[in-house]
């Protein structure tokens, strides 16, 4: 299916997740969750491209999916800590500013939770919920630079206009930038995605992307900035939303808000797309591992493959990416030695040596859940 039909009028689409004709037309086989807000992921399979096609892209909504009208009619307000407060359309922000394309990672801070045990509370997302996709906008620098940043401004709050479901008076999501990442050069006010005009499902018309941020931090269906003079406090910036402990919480242990602070990168991660889970090869011959490895603010290094259950490790060249923060590709040719079970694994690290954990990480909200991927099979003889 082309992915004009995505960025076309889909007014019709409902908030809630019931998988209806026209939502299985738009995102083809994807797994719509079991949730009042409408979110879904695709099977890691569907995720074997550079560049994410739309069709595949994950959804994630926390409230209900506003009614945005058209590009033309759409404005976004610039205020708060600056010196000349603002208020521009799409077209203005165009005609103003210098568009930029960007290849980013977006990645759900909940990605992997259903991994956990205990469980924790939140969407419980497989490995889909992320994507690499071409990202084109005006950097929020630029617009904010524009504006006239005061000395005070220490964070930015993004606003839009999706509201909790049966609460219309209280806003779905507000997240915001330190000023810091909002001035950096890879931040963007986006209005495109992969060449085409971006998609409602994904914010449009416009959204903020955050590279290396949690897809939280990437505020959909913007409509204004506010620059603080201290922490955005706006929905689900407060308690342990978004947060990850300062010092490690374990299960049933009563949480402290003081004790969490606001995620501001993701960790270094791989994904592998083929084989699929419940693959079978022919023992002697080889078959190929292949897949995607990402990291947040510091540079991806390094992934290696295991076809024994992590007894042994083999670098694998990682090949050349569209910018520092896409991910990059891996391909791996492994031999079927033995009959009988056989797992396969892919550990990516940094450049600061982190690597991925061989279990998962436990953390009260099962944010940020990187562990090595296993994906297992049998050899035939």
């Amino acid at each position: 299916m082309a992915t004009a039909a995505i960025a076309g009028d889909d007014s019709r689409l409902p908030y809630r997740p019931v998988e209806t004709p026209l939502l299985r037309q738009l995102k083809p086989g994807l797994r719509f969750h079991e949730e009042v807000a409408l979110n879904a992921e695709p099977p890691v399979s569907l995720l074997d491209h550079a560049i994410t096609p739309i069709d595949f892209f994950f959804i994630r909504n926390n409230g209900e999916l506003p009614e945005t009208g058209t590009e033309q009619d759409w404005q976004l307000a610039i205020d708060g800590e600056v010196e000349r407060p603002r208020v521009w359309t799409v077209a203005g922000l165009k005609e103003r500013f210098e568009t930029v394309t960007i290849t980013a990672v977006l990645e759900c801070a909940g990605n992997g939770r259903s991994q956990l045990e205990p469980a924790t509370d939140g969407l419980q997302w497989g490995l889909g919920a992320v994507g690499c996709a071409h990202w084109t906008g005006v950097r929020l620098a630029d617009v904010l630079e524009d504006a006239g940043v005061k000395p005070s401004a220490v964070y930015t709050g993004h606003h839009s206009p999706d509201r909790q479901i049966g609460k219309p008076e209280k806003e779905a999501l507000s997240r915001g930038l330190p000023i810091v990442k909002a001035l950096a050069p890879e931040t963007l006010i986006a209005f495109g995605m992969n060449g085409e005009e971006l998609p409602r499902l994904h914010g449009g018309p416009l959204r903020i992307v955050a590279p290396g941020y949690p897809g939280s931090a990437w505020q959909k269906w913007l409509d204004r900035i506010s620059l603080r003079p201290q922490e955005h406090d706006g929905e689900k910036m407060r308690g342990t939303d978004y947060r990850l402990p300062i010092r490690p919480v374990g299960p049933g242990e009563p949480l402290d808000p003081a004790n969490f602070a606001v995620i501001t990168d993701m960790p270094v991660k791989s994904l592998i797309s083929a084989p699929a889970e419940g693959f079978a090869a022919k023992r002697g011959e080889r078959f190929k591992v292949s897949g995607f490895a990402w990291s947040g603010a510091v540079p991806l290094a390094g992934v290696a493959i295991s076809s024994d259950g992590g007894a042994n490790w083999q670098d694998v060249p990682l090949q050349p990416g569209e910018g520092g923060f896409a991910w990059r590709r891996f391909e791996a040719e492994v031999t079927a030695e033995r009959a009988g079970p056989i797992v396969v694994m892919a550990r990516a690290r940094d450049a600061a040596g982190n690597s991925q954990p061989l279990e998962p990480v436990w953390n009260p909200r099962g944010y940020c859940n990187n562990p090595v991927q296993r994906v297992g099979g049998t050899v035939i003889a």
